[in-house]
């Protein structure tokens, strides 16, 4: 049986919902395993990794838990050893993990993958590139891959045969790096979900003037995460953090709302594959609507609070 190893991505001493997605994902391609990088977690968190299929969970204590890339991706090698597959969650730094990875094991990787499959015995990935203008399907040849996959595109579930995981710990001597991390300063959390995980987003662009209270009344409400365009978080109306785009964040929820949003390419490419999009704009030659499953043409201020009265009034009904 083939083995598929999942890096754990935890906030807080505790596996994200990305993380039991890419479990989930995992069962569909042999036994997973999960590598938990710092130090060992609680019971509670081996319970629900079991719970979503993996059969151990391997521990690295020697791994920083600030992930310096070169020595998270020597502490992954020795962890994953066994693994035919490597699976991780899409991030910045899971990216640079990947590369690093593939060089010290010769496997082949990709990136910002939106499903795995095997195929005649090989790894292949589903993919959106081009500012999401193409699905590509690539074939990765090597005897070893690595995949990162975005949030939101499998659906966690639990395994039919649930139980603990194992814990196995893992010495590694990590190797010393050229970089050296003098401090961590954690930046405050913002409430709700993180963009990147969130099921729902909704983003806000110039059609805000930078009053952002019914986007996030709406983002509250669906339970998502507030997104932004690059021309609100250039005009200083809300933090870069909330920046949907090719050099912002890119999202793949179920439901993306895009309100006062014009759609230009670089908005589009970071939200292009979400599973259903709505815009909202008063410009009824807006860009965004020639990709929305659904458009309303009209002012946000207007919009947005007969939309959140439906639903408020569905909800009670």
């Amino acid at each position: 049986m083939t083995t598929v190893a999942v890096l754990v991505e935890a906030r807080g001493g505790e596996a994200t919902q990305p993380t039991h997605e890419a479990i989930t994902l995992a069962r569909t391609l042999g036994t997973p395993v999960a590598v938990w990088l710092g130090g060992a977690p609680d019971p509670a968190q081996n319970a629900r990794l079991g719970i979503h299929g993996a059969a151990e969970v391997r521990v690295v204590p020697a791994a920083d838990e600030a992930r310096q890339p070169a020595r998270a991706a020597a502490a992954l090698a020795a962890a994953t050893q066994d693994a035919d597959i490597v699976l991780m969650i899409s991030t910045f730094v899971n990216k640079e993990i990947a590369t690093r990875l593939a060089l010290l094991t010769g496997a082949g990787v990709v990136v910002d993958a939106a499903g795995v499959e095997l195929v005649d015995g090989h790894v292949e990935t589903l993919q959106t590139v081009f500012a999401a203008t193409w699905d590509v399907r690539t074939r990765i040849a090597a005897d070893k891959a690595i995949v990162a996959v975005r949030p939101n595109t499998t659906l966690a579930s639990p395994a039919e045969e649930t139980g603990a995981a194992t814990t196995v710990v893992v010495d590694v001597e990590l190797p010393e790096v050229a970089e050296t991390i003098v401090s961590v300063e954690p930046v405050p959390a913002s409430e709700g979900v993180p963009l990147a995980e969130a099921p729902v987003v909704v983003s806000g662009g110039r059609g805000t003037n930078g009053d952002y209270a019914l986007v996030s009344e709406l983002a509250e409400l669906l339970g998502g995460a507030v997104g932004a365009s690059r021309d609100a978080t250039d005009e200083g109306w809300i933090s870069h953090e909330h920046m949907v785009g090719q050099t912002g964040t890119t999202v793949t929820p179920a439901l993306y709302v895009a309100c006062g949003i014009s759609g230009a390419v670089h908005h589009r490419g970071g939200m292009q594959a979400s599973g259903t999009i709505v815009a909202v704009n008063i410009d009824p030659d807006a860009p965004i609507f020639e990709i929305a499953d659904f458009g309303v043409v009209g002012d946000l201020n207007d919009v947005l609070p007969q939309a959140i009265a439906r639903i408020e009034e569905h909800r009670r009904g």
